[in-house]
């Protein structure tokens, strides 16, 4: 396990910082400042609690059922069963590393001192997370308003000893069993703290956070397997000059053809379009590469902006306010900010898939690829080659479209019409985790289909770049074969897969390049 620590404090959470604690298992401390500020947020809520008047959250029932004040004998049990009532998820486990992101951040808020949970509540959660405990979330239960209800209630259900977890085994158990098994008292819960630890954005913004640090290392392999593409299609460079992406600047773009034009640097490949079978110019698969994959950098440079803003946010209702020791109901919990980016971000994977797809297909034509194999067989009509790499490259493709459909133009009332507009920001997470899924595989076929051909050109005399030679070198020291007759394909591009997906090819070229954008 990860010893690196993760301090929580009433500001200055960082991407990394959920990123290290959700994939890297990072220890979680609380500083002295979030329990100070825990401890002052939480005897405003008991001077709260002690009056006459109701206080939504603190002693009043929830949603549609406000309307009911709770009298002091009855408001742990109010607390102990919103998160029961609420823990109603269904379907298939939501990964690890999205539940411990989700649970991070809901600490994060929690010790922000806006939520007026206890130190002794925030603690535990530090303890459970510490412990490898990771509640059982289901996929389905939230509309990504009033936070991620369901999700944060299965998490909350565990810190009170109920329901399911995995333990750091991988052994799902009662979660009571786990949290005894460490040394860790279950939580009793009291005034506004069962509402507290349910109602943020929490699974969205870890699932965003998540995919933002894996799409920029897909963005820089598409770039290389873009480069890679061009070479073996013999197309040209000099769209890639930077005074023509200079006159459009849009920086994505700018940074895309820079990217290209380093991984291609000494190619004996390039500027052969002129040759058997002139061309003016390339397909645009080929030559709008940089203007497609840098608009998709601009919009992870405008997601991650987004994700630092709901980062610095506290997001609870109603919210704490220490400055005037008040209780206040508000709207922050809707999701609608990281829902748009998420579908956002969504439509931008699948463009990106879509143009790949067309490369490939481009080089496994022998009508359009300008000298190679048809299929990139090793005999043709004796061999398929990766005609059938293609199909499922484009069955991918497909579902990437289907993927793009934004979830947050969707919203379905609930509770009795009290929460009449909802984000569906969990499910627009949902489906972006699918999406970058689907982008991983299909650049792994790019790369699979053009390392080959790459080396079918060098076979024909033609000396490919460094950076290339770099890619192709490390990829079959990864395990993926070369050219030759057709062999059990699906190993092959699992191993393509697997080396994309651990930024593989970056760290090919960068010792020949420099570092990439």
């Amino acid at each position: 396990m990860d010893m690196h620590t993760v301090v929580v404090g009433t500001s200055g959470t960082t991407a990394q910082d959920v990123i290290a604690v959700a994939r890297g298992n990072a220890r979680v401390e609380l500083s002295a400042d979030a329990v100070a500020a825990l401890a002052a947020a939480r005897e405003i809520v008991d001077a709260l609690a002690a009056k006459p008047e109701p206080v939504y959250g603190v002693s009043t029932g929830f949603g549609a059922l406000a309307t009911r004040h709770i009298s002091p004998e009855l408001r742990a049990q109010l607390q102990r069963n919103i998160v029961r009532s609420h823990a109603a998820g269904m379907g298939p486990r939501v990964e690890r590393e999205v539940v411990r992101a989700l649970m991070f951040l809901r600490l994060k808020t929690v010790a922000s001192g806006h939520t007026g949970v206890r130190p002794e509540v925030a603690q535990t959660m530090a303890d459970v997370l510490n412990a490898g405990i990771t509640p059982v979330v289901h996929e389905y239960g939230s509309l990504g308003c009033s936070g991620d209800l369901a999700p944060l209630s299965h998490c909350a259900l565990a810190l009170m000893g109920e329901g399911d977890a995995e333990g750091p085994d991988g052994t799902v158990r009662p979660a009571g069993e786990l949290l005894a098994a460490h040394g860790i008292t279950p939580v009793e819960l009291r005034e506004k703290e069962g509402l507290a630890l349910l109602n943020g954005t929490d699974g969205m913004l870890g699932m965003l956070i998540m995919a933002l640090a894996d799409l920029r290392t897909l963005y820089t392999s598409a770039d290389i397997t873009a480069a890679l593409s061009l070479e073996a299609l013999l197309g040209t460079d000099k769209v890639l000059a930077p005074e023509l992406h200079a006159i459009r600047p849009h920086p994505g773009q700018g940074a895309s053809a820079d990217n290209m034009l380093r991984v291609l640097a000494g190619s004996g490949l390039t500027g052969h379009h002129q040759d058997d079978a002139p061309r003016v110019q390339d397909a645009y698969s080929v030559r709008c590469a940089p203007q497609v994959n840098g608009a998709g950098r601009d919009t992870l440079a405008y997601a991650a902006t987004v994700a630092d803003r709901e980062l610095a946010a506290a997001v609870d209702n109603p919210v704490v306010l220490p400055g005037c020791g008040r209780v206040e109901s508000n709207g922050n919990f809707h999701g609608a900010p990281v829902a748009y980016v998420l579908d956002f971000l969504a439509i931008a994977a699948a463009d990106l898939g879509s143009i790949t797809e067309r490369r490939t297909d481009r080089l496994l034509d022998k009508n359009r690829s300008h000298g190679l194999p048809p299929f990139l067989a090793d005999d043709a009509g004796v061999d398929s080659g990766l005609m059938i790499a293609q199909y499922t490259q484009a069955a991918l493709v497909s579902e990437m479209k289907r993927l793009a459909v934004p979830a947050s133009a969707d919203s379905i009332p609930s509770s009795a019409m009290q929460e009449d507009h909802v984000s569906m920001g969990w499910s627009a997470a949902r489906k972006l985790r699918t999406a970058v899924d689907n982008l991983a595989r299909i650049v792994a076929v790019e790369l699979y289909a053009a390392a080959r051909a790459v080396e079918l050109r060098a076979r024909q005399g033609l000396t490919p770049a460094p950076a290339t030679r770099a890619v192709v070198e490390a990829l079959r020291a990864a395990g993926v074969e070369g050219p030759g007759p057709d062999r059990f394909l699906s190993p092959d591009l699992a191993a393509a897969d697997a080396f994309v997906r651990a930024g593989g090819l970056v760290a090919a070229v960068e010792p020949v390049t420099g570092p990439l954008a």
